[in-house]
């Protein structure tokens, strides 16, 4: 007596299935590591801005003053030519004066949020002010 050959293999059925399955992990799943993968980057501008507000800090122990706002954050870079004999930096890494989106964080000496200080601002994924979610400004405390 001979027996069939049992084919091996998978049905359409069950391809079908297992296709839906990961359409609906797709669905639900993609747009919450995409919504973390944002925040993640706002809490790492927030990290690199508490760095450069201790190069800041540190500059104005070393010179005296904050850097004016012509100098702006390469101040933290290259000595200003009345400050050489004081400066003691570099108070930062080149790639630190960068958010995490790769927009230069800006420097305002005469501050509008901390009053009678500096403003050190992130402008969010879309690099100009104003904005939501990912395009949020972020601001030093």
């Amino acid at each position: 007596m001979k027996r069939k050959k049992q084919q091996k293999g998978f049905t359409l059925l069950e391809i079908l299935a297992v296709a839906a399955i990961v359409a609906l992990m797709a669905v639900f799943v993609v747009p919450n590591v995409f919504k973390k993968l944002g925040k993640a980057k706002a809490n790492i501008a927030r990290a690199s801005m508490g760095i450069l507000e201790r190069g800041i800090e540190d500059f104005r122990y070393d010179c005296g003053r904050l850097p004016t706002q012509d100098e702006g954050l390469n101040a933290l870079l290259e000595a200003p030519a009345d400050l050489e004999e004081k400066w003691s930096g570099p108070y930062c890494k080149r790639s630190q004066l960068e958010d995490p989106w790769g927009n230069p964080f800006e420097y305002v000496a005469e501050g509008m949020i901390n009053l009678g200080n500096y403003d050190l601002i992130c402008f969010g994924a879309d690099g100009v002010e104003g904005g939501e979610g990912d395009n949020v400004d972020i601001y030093n405390d």
